[in-house]
């Protein structure tokens, strides 16, 4: 048996399979899942030790859910963060710069909220990190990120804006693309954010979005790849097909134990850095407007709010009976899991829709 994995070891690396990204995608895949099922287990007992009560749970939301979701432990995303952490610094070319941006956003949002998280469980409320502070902290993680990405990309398209469907149709923003890079960076972490308020709600959404960029990394980021389809190059960026690897694979870990009746909520931890993660490879492959339609969930989740918001403040009235609109279904009468597998399958759709938009031939 040692004599046979010997002689298969000198085979593999004489073939030096692990030069080939789709090999490493695939590792990462593997590790970040069962880094996330061995430390899982574990880690959900010391949380639930540790913060005692669990979660706070809106009184105004859904009745069902002070009777479900009570005393559920947070900080789930801290599974979903090692997992995929470790598993890119195994699998990933290291000197890639573009990972280590990607790296950057991900611990840094999750850093900021680690500590929203935090001041919730210890205040037993959803008075967390002040809204304005922390949207400085993500802008300028963000904004930091956008400097370095249009620094890393080569040619006309450092600081450009390309569009879906025409290719070679390009706006440079000069100055303005470290804004909007930031900018896209912070959304996409807010609305993931705003998403997770069901079991396994979010997640799914986020694994397809990451398996969709994991695809336009690659093709992107393979000059012939490029060529032969009519897309936009983007040398470098293949290397964050091993990135989306690692979500997918430390996502679906998290998600075994996520799934309903979850046993730890993701919290801030997981769905600002995974938004975040999300903004910036999308920033990274010149695909901003397409995260836009691929991740459509998120923007309908986060539209919602805004309407909300800005209908009770000008007439009082509110235009859903709860918002994020997940939970309006709920007021309606639809089951939890009747509103999360449905909101999956618009998911996958705006998954379909979104990579249909590739200009390829």
């Amino acid at each position: 048996m040692l004599y046979f994995l010997g002689q298969l070891g000198e085979q593999l690396a004489a073939f030096n399979v692990f030069r080939y990204i789709t090999f490493r995608t695939a590792g990462a895949v593997v590790t970040a899942l069962f880094f996330v099922f061995l430390f899982g287990p574990g880690m959900i007992a010391l949380l639930r030790v540790k913060q005692g009560r669990g979660q706070p749970i809106r009184e105004d939301g859904p009745a069902g859910h002070l009777l479900t979701k009570k005393g559920t432990p947070t900080m789930g995303g801290l599974m979903i963060l090692s997992g995929a952490v470790v598993s890119t610094l195994l699998w990933s070319n290291l000197t890639n710069g573009y990972v280590w941006v990607v790296l950057f956003v991900t611990v840094g949002f999750g850093a900021i909220g680690f500590y929203d998280d935090y001041l919730k469980v210890k205040r037993m409320s959803h008075a967390g990190f002040g809204s304005k502070q922390r949207l400085i902290l993500e802008a300028l993680i963000g904004g930091i990120a956008a400097f370095f990405i249009s620094q890393l990309a080569s040619g006309a398209y450092g600081t450009s804006l390309l569009f879906p469907f025409v290719k070679d149709l390009a706006v440079n923003l000069g100055y303005f693309y470290i804004l909007f890079g930031g900018f896209v960076v912070v959304a996409a972490g807010n609305s993931v954010n705003l998403t997770d308020g069901l079991d396994g709600l979010a997640i799914v959404p986020v694994m397809v979005a990451a398996a969709c960029f994991g695809l336009i990394a690659y093709l992107v980021g393979s000059q012939n790849y490029a060529d032969y389809l009519l897309l936009n190059s983007v040398p470098g960026t293949a290397e964050l097909s091993v990135v989306c690897g690692a979500l997918i694979g430390a996502g679906l870990g998290f998600l075994w134990f996520n799934a309903p009746p979850a046993q730890i909520f993701m919290g801030d931890t997981g769905s600002l850095a995974l938004g975040g993660a999300l903004g910036t490879i999308a920033v990274a492959t010149k695909h901003e407007i397409v995260l836009a339609i691929i991740g459509g969930l998120f923007v309908l989740e986060t539209v919602s709010v805004i309407v909300q918001v800005t209908s009770f403040r000008l007439t009082g009235k509110r235009v859903f009976r709860m918002a994020p609109i997940h939970h309006h279904f709920e007021h309606l009468g639809w089951t939890e899991s009747q509103v999360v597998i449905r909101f999956w399958i618009i998911s996958f759709v705006l998954a379909l829709i979104g990579l249909s938009s590739l200009k390829l031939r």
